[in-house]
């Protein structure tokens, strides 16, 4: 499954919608994914699991990059 993940970079800051940021993790549950990130800095807003259409439409996006968990 494919998770979208919405952050901010610093942990500390109070979040601002300018500031967040996203990235595309391959993983089979929002925990995996979340344990994955832990050790960043990052304070994590929503984990999204993008399916059918919506996951079409980011896979067409040229920021679309996947990072997948070992």
């Amino acid at each position: 499954m494919i998770f979208k993940v919405y952050y901010q970079e610093n942990r500390h800051e109070v979040p601002v919608r300018e500031n967040t940021k996203s990235l595309y993790v391959e993983a089979s549950s929002e925990r995996e994914v979340r344990t994955h990130l832990k050790d960043r800095n990052y304070n994590i807003e929503l984990v999204q699991l993008l399916e059918g259409s919506h996951l079409e439409y980011e896979q067409a996006s040229q920021n679309y990059e996947v990072e997948s968990i070992d």
